[in-house]
């Protein structure tokens, strides 16, 4: 075989539709683009998904949910993946995680969970595991270090919120005693506040006479 024996194969190459080349090729006069109307004018078109002006298909159906960006942010882990963690002497955080492969680069936290079984002793810091992925860990003969805490628990939260609600109701309490106090002093009752309602006018009598 020569250069200038090489060519495509057979069938993977076909030629381009020549129009307007007479009406014997079948794509003469008209071009193949029909009689009038938008689409065999120059530079007509319609763009996509345009149904003649009645709602179109993508505005028609409903959209439901939302892509967050928390899933990228976060990952869960089986516990049998750690069973790739052969050296006892190792650590297995976020960092050796990312290291294996079992969760992308740009996760900030990430989450055992109890699916599968675990072989081996993996020491475990720095990451969330939920209860039965704790026992399973601990059951192998590792070492499971918790996350600490970085906000206040919700109990916490509680407790200054109503905190904060027992000092406004002593705050008005005080205040309403020292008012109390202060009018019995003076003798003096407290008055209802007036009504800013203007008084209405007195209808007018009929006499009868016309």
């Amino acid at each position: 075989m020569r250069l200038n024996e090489l060519k495509p194969a057979k069938g993977s190459r076909t030629a381009p539709k020549r129009v307007a080349r007479g009406t014997g090729s079948g794509f003469g006069k008209t071009a193949g683009r029909g009689v009038k109307g938008q689409k065999s004018r120059a530079g007509g078109y319609h763009k996509v998904g345009f149904e003649g002006g009645q709602m179109p298909l993508q505005r028609r159906l409903p959209k439901r949910g939302f892509t967050g960006k928390s899933p990228r942010a976060r990952a869960v882990v089986r516990v049998s993946a750690l069973n790739r963690f052969t050296d006892k002497s190792a650590t297995v955080d976020l960092a050796a995680l990312k290291a294996a492969g079992l969760i992308g680069k740009h996760v900030q936290a990430a989450k055992i969970i109890l699916s599968g079984e675990l072989t081996q002793a993996v020491s475990v810091s720095g990451i969330a595991a939920t209860a039965g992925a704790q026992a399973a860990i601990k059951k192998a003969g590792g070492k499971f270090e918790a996350v600490a805490a970085a906000v206040k628990t919700v109990k916490a939260v509680k407790k200054v919120k109503a905190d904060k609600v027992d000092k406004v109701d002593k705050v008005d309490k005080s205040a309403k005693s020292d008012k109390a106090a202060k009018s019995a002093k003076s003798g003096k009752s407290e008055k209802p506040a007036k009504s800013d309602k203007p008084a209405k006018a007195a209808k007018p009598t009929e006499t009868g006479e016309e």
